[in-house]
């Protein structure tokens, strides 16, 4: 049991010095040996307990990929609307991109591969799915227009979302996210939500998950 959890640690502490300098190199400017210095391990560990650069950087993409399908899952079972859930999943993932390095370190990966057509797209599908699920039950409820197209919406979503982080890194590092994210439902939803509802806009604007762990 020892030795199981001596191994688990090693492994993250090997997955966060990668995850720090993939966000800061990429996935082609990132070297082993810069790696292994990082995490303070030798190469020997390192090879321990993955193959290859391409199999540290794959795992770092499916743990930001599970951080973030948790927070899905987790915003699903709060007991507000669909529409609120949507904003906060949208104010969850700007929150893991300011504060956890595993999550950046995967998106620039993803973004990274994406160029040559290797980055996987099922976070992204599984985010626009996620987010179809809700739209459909935001215009259920009524606080989407009727016309309104789930899928259409969600791509739309998660598209925009992923450009106002990008332009925010760009300007800002990241600094301006949570206000940027704030503006985009601002110009948003008196365009989605039916008239009647526009005066649940400040209060739907203002809606955030707080997971258990956050400082």
């Amino acid at each position: 049991m020892v030795q199981q959890a001596r191994a688990a640690a090693t492994r993250q502490q090997i997955v966060r010095g990668a995850a720090e300098m993939f966000e800061k190199s990429g996935f082609e400017g990132a070297r082993l040996g810069n790696i292994v210095e990082n995490a303070g391990i030798t190469k020997g560990a390192l090879y321990f307990h993955f193959r290859s650069k391409e199999d540290l950087a794959r795992f770092i993409i499916g743990e930001q990929h599970r951080i973030s399908i948790a927070s899905v899952e987790a915003i699903g079972r709060e007991q507000v609307s669909a529409i609120e859930q949507i904003v906060m999943l949208c104010h969850e993932m700007a929150r893991q991109i300011v504060n956890d390095p595993i999550v950046r370190a995967g998106i620039r990966i993803t973004l990274e591969l994406s160029a040559d057509d290797q980055g996987p797209a099922d976070p992204y599908l599984d985010w626009i799915n996620s987010c179809e699920i809700l739209a459909t039950r935001a215009v259920e409820q009524g606080d989407l227009l009727a016309d309104i197209d789930p899928p259409r919406l969600a791509r739309f979503v998660i598209g925009a979302f992923t450009g106002v982080q990008t332009v925010s890194q760009v300007l800002t590092q990241r600094t301006d996210l949570e206000q940027r994210v704030d503006d985009m439902w601002g110009f948003l939803l008196p365009g989605i939500m039916p008239a009647t509802r526009h005066h649940d806009i400040a209060r739907i604007r203002r809606a955030r998950w707080v997971p258990d762990d956050a400082d």
